[in-house]
C-alpha cells in the first residue's frame, strides 16, 4: 500500500503558528504542493522533509527573529551596565530585566495567538525566539569582552556574577520564556474567537 507523501504534521503546527489563518492555507498548500509534485520526486523523503522544514524555518525566523533580537539586545545592554556602571546592589538591575524579560516572551506570545487563534503558537513562538536569542547572546558577550577587557571590566564582571553566568545566562530563560509565550498566546487566541451572539 503506498501513500502520498506528505511533510511531518508537527513541522505543519510549527508553520501555523508563524502566519495568520488566512495565509496559513495559502502557504501551506503551495508548499505542499511543491513538496509533493517537485522536491520529494526529485530528492526523496528525508531530503523533501529537510527542505519543508527549512521553509518553516523561514517563516520562523521572519516572524520570531525580531523577539529574538529585541531580547538579546536587553540581554546585552544589561550586561554592558553590569560591566561598565558596576554595583553590589542588582536588586533594581534584576528586577527591570525580568520585567522586559517577561513583556517581550508575553508580548510575543500574545501577536502570535491572536494571528494564528491557535493557544500553541505562543509556546511555539516562545521556543523560537528563545532559540534564535541564545546564539545572539552568546557571540554578543564575547564581542563586549573583545571591546572591554580592561583590569577595571574584568574585576565588575567578577562582581556580577563572572563569565560562567553570562555565558549560562541565556539557556536558563529559555523554560520560563516558553511559559510565558504559552500565556500570551492562550490570551491572544482568546481575544480572536468570535463571541457568541
Amino acid at each position: 500500500m503506498t501513500t502520498d507523501p506528505a511533510p511531518p504534521e508537527w513541522a505543519e503546527r510549527v508553520l501555523q503558528a508563524f502566519l495568520s489563518s488566512r495565509s496559513f492555507e495559502s502557504v501551506s498548500g503551495d508548499l505542499f504542493e511543491e513538496y509533493r509534485d517537485t522536491v520529494f520526486p526529485s530528492r526523496g523523503q528525508s531530503a523533501a522533509d529537510r527542505w519543508y522544514l527549512s521553509q518553516v524555518l523561514s517563516y520562523a525566523r521572519r516572524s520570531a527573529g525580531a523577539w529574538a533580537m529585541l531580547f538579546a539586545a536587553a540581554y546585552l545592554i544589561r550586561t554592558a551596565i553590569d560591566w561598565r556602571l558596576p554595583t553590589t546592589d542588582f536588586q533594581m538591575r534584576a528586577t527591570v530585566t525580568t520585567s522586559v524579560a517577561f513583556a517581550i516572551f508575553l508580548l510575543a506570545g500574545l501577536l502570535a495567538g491572536a494571528r494564528s487563534g491557535s493557544v500553541r503558537s505562543g509556546a511555539i513562538v516562545g521556543v523560537v525566539a528563545a532559540a534564535f536569542a541564545i546564539p545572539l547572546q552568546l557571540v554578543g558577550a564575547v564581542v563586549l569582552i573583545a571591546l572591554w577587557h580592561d583590569p577595571a571590566t574584568l574585576s565588575a564582571i567578577r562582581g556580577s556574577g563572572g563569565l560562567s553566568e553570562v555565558f549560562t545566562m541565556p539557556f536558563f530563560i529559555v523554560i520560563p520564556g516558553i511559559l510565558i509565550s504559552a500565556v500570551g498566546g492562550m490570551v491572544g487566541a482568546t481575544m480572536t474567537r468570535p463571541r457568541p451572539s
